[in-house]
């Protein structure tokens, strides 16, 4: 058995920040276990800028931000472990994992911070009907292939769904030469950040269609064509809406889900709508002295306030190793208000905050000028600020201090979104 101050399972842009914080605390054996064979996580394959815009100040490709933080880790004298798979650990947190350089390990550590990242959502996962043609992929699966391996996916795309890395991937295969026919969002709003729809569809001159699913694929060894049709209310197809598309590839960029299996097995509480864990203010799960952090917590928008949200995760990790908390504390649960589809953190225990909480939060909606309040269970206002836009697509956040805590006299507040004058 090996002994470490602190294990970070995954390598990304997450992992990387709560190790290197964690080192800059003071913690001496800190350890990355990477199943990749390279650390850097998804931005070895995002090679569009547009990073490090809020973080570094400056505009860089998602490789370059990448090597930032790999390099920071080399400074730091971080052991990292690639083409390593973590099976399982247990609540005395030792970890079983597995690899070709190292073969059947067992590792005993004083913390553990989650850093897995996120995987997209495939066609099985959101059923579609149809053939089981070749050319049917996920967004980031033909991001690996073009932007990694030079290879293009296909020549006459449709793209269904209009997340971010879908998105972006309209833009680069349309750069490569491909007809990139439509953007197909079953929404009635884009699911991706309002600069994308500018930069990768409407100067690409690409339609979105909005309010429209695939409700069948059609092809025999490649991809033929797709029908689309129109969606109601209730995001059923509408019959007599069907338009067939010729193409040879479709595109999946349907949503990305933490991962989280590892998570489960061991027994931390879960919540159902991030689908990542529950965790306090600093980051901490339901188990004593494991944290979450990254997209295996909740899907961010930039990966700057990843990086944030792991710093604060590896922070905490190192007051957990150097037995800085306080056993006696009062704890908070923040709830959904009306509009709010979730937030993290979902509890906080003020007595260990710091002098102030950033809370992120997602809206259920797109709106126009709305009010956004926090308020505890006796309808007293602890802060009120307007928005002018809103949308679920675009993750918000709102800063709390500890007073304002410390002035709620129940155990819960509550977030919520109504529309101003």
């Amino acid at each position: 058995m090996e002994f470490y101050d602190l294990v970070v399972i995954g390598g990304g842009p997450a992992g990387l920040a709560a190790a290197c914080e964690a080192k800059k605390n003071g913690i001496d054996k800190v350890l990355i276990l990477e199943r990749d064979k390279e650390a850097g996580g998804i931005l070895n394959q995002c090679i569009h800028n547009g990073f490090g815009l809020h973080y570094f100040k400056e505009e860089l490709t998602g490789p370059e931000y990448a090597q930032r933080f790999i390099d920071l880790a080399k400074e730091y004298k971080v052991e990292i472990r690639l083409n390593t798979m973590v099976l399982e650990f247990n609540n005395e947190k030792i970890i079983q994992a597995v690899s070709k350089d190292y073969g059947y390990q067992i590792i005993k550590s004083k913390a553990i911070i989650l850093a897995m990242g996120c995987r997209e959502r495939t066609r099985g996962a959101i059923s579609i009907p149809g053939d089981r043609p070749s050319g049917v992929l996920t967004a980031g699966s033909a991001q690996m292939y073009v932007n990694m391996q030079g290879l293009m996916c296909g020549k006459k795309i449709v793209i269904l769904g209009s997340g971010d890395i879908g998105l972006i991937m309209a833009r680069r295969l349309a750069l490569e030469g491909a007809e990139v026919i439509a953007c197909v969002e079953l929404m009635p709003y884009s699911n991706g950040l309002a600069r994308n729809i500018v930069q990768c569809l409407h100067d690409y001159n690409i339609p979105l269609l909005l309010s429209h699913t695939v409700t069948d694929i059609v092809g025999k060894c490649r991809l033929e064509k797709v029908v689309i049709s129109k969606v109601d209310d209730n995001r059923m197809p509408i019959k007599g809406t069907e338009i067939e598309l010729e193409c040879d590839t479709l595109l999946l960029s349907v949503g990305l889900i933490p991962e989280n299996e590892i998570t489960r097995e061991v027994g931390i509480n879960i919540d159902t709508r991030t689908k990542g864990a529950f965790v306090f203010e600093n980051m901490e799960t339901s188990m004593d002295g494991v944290f979450a952090c990254g997209n295996v917590c909740h899907v961010h928008d930039l990966v700057d306030f990843v990086t944030g949200e792991s710093q604060k995760a590896g922070r905490s990790a190192a007051k957990y190793i150097n037995g800085i908390s306080n056993s006696k504390v009062t704890t908070i649960e923040i709830n959904n208000g009306e509009g709010i589809f979730y937030t993290v953190p979902q509890k906080v225990r003020v007595e260990n905050m710091d002098s102030k909480l950033e809370i992120f939060f997602r809206v259920k909606s797109v709106e126009k000028n709305v009010i956004i309040s926090v308020t505890d269970e006796d309808g007293k206002i602890l802060k009120e600020f307007k928005k002018p836009h809103v949308a679920p697509a675009e993750m918000e956040k709102i800063t709390l201090t500890k007073k304002q805590f410390e002035m709620v006299s129940t155990n819960k507040v509550f977030i919520s979104m109504k529309k101003g004058e």
